[in-house]
């Protein structure tokens, strides 16, 4: 951990701060601190920022209720830029939307983004519109039990990938049944968040359970 007064703030005393969701990956959005703000963000665990325009200090989601609980902050090689990585309570931008970065400039026509929820986001457009000839729509058009027997053929498929020590199949069959799984996701209302929760809880008591066995 380096310390505060290692960072380099610039002639007007800030430091940018580019803030993160720790699920999505998502680019929330890019503000500035002061030393004071920094501090207070460290010491409450939330987001404190100072506003250029205003030239005050604003802590994020105290008029709004959407606040942003720090996880980690990590500088960069010069010291100069922070990478704050939070889970939000709701939108970050103050236009309501998830990220204040939504406006396209460029796109490569080769190259696409891939991301868990940009898949859920996905499917869960298919189950609200249902366009024809989806096997998406044909799944939730058949309801819990077809995507119930089709997480099970692939859980199937998976294993006898991996008896067979194929890598490129099993990495195939893995794909098939994470898109399945997603589905059955989708259909019961469970979000990628939910999931990033519980995984990250386990790996919290897996953690300390490793520490108690050290110990012994």
């Amino acid at each position: 951990m380096i310390n505060i007064d290692e960072l380099k703030f610039d002639e007007k005393g800030l430091i940018p701060a580019v803030v993160v969701d720790s699920i999505t990956k998502e680019v929330l959005t890019v503000a500035y601190m002061n030393k004071e703000s920094l501090q207070i963000s460290m010491e409450k665990g939330l987001t404190c920022f100072y506003s250029r325009s205003r030239q005050e200090l604003w802590l994020k989601g105290e008029t709004s209720g959407n606040y942003q609980h720090i996880v980690s902050i990590t500088a960069d090689c010069d010291n100069d830029a922070l990478v704050v990585v939070v889970e939000k309570d709701g939108p970050a931008c103050h236009t309501g939307t998830s990220s204040c970065f939504t406006r396209p400039v460029y796109q490569s026509p080769e190259l696409h983004e891939f991301t868990l929820q940009g898949l859920y986001d996905l499917l869960v457009g298919r189950k609200n519109d249902r366009p024809e000839g989806s096997y998406t729509t044909y799944l939730f058009d058949k309801g819990i039990d077809k995507i119930l027997k089709k997480v099970g053929e692939e859980c199937t498929e998976v294993i006898i990938a991996g008896k067979a020590d194929d890598k490129a199949e099993t990495i195939y069959e893995i794909a098939d049944l994470a898109y399945h799984v997603m589905v059955l996701m989708v259909q019961m209302g469970i979000s990628v968040e939910e999931i990033h929760r519980e995984l990250a809880s386990r790996h919290i008591i897996d953690h300390k359970v490793k520490q108690e066995k050290m110990t012994q």
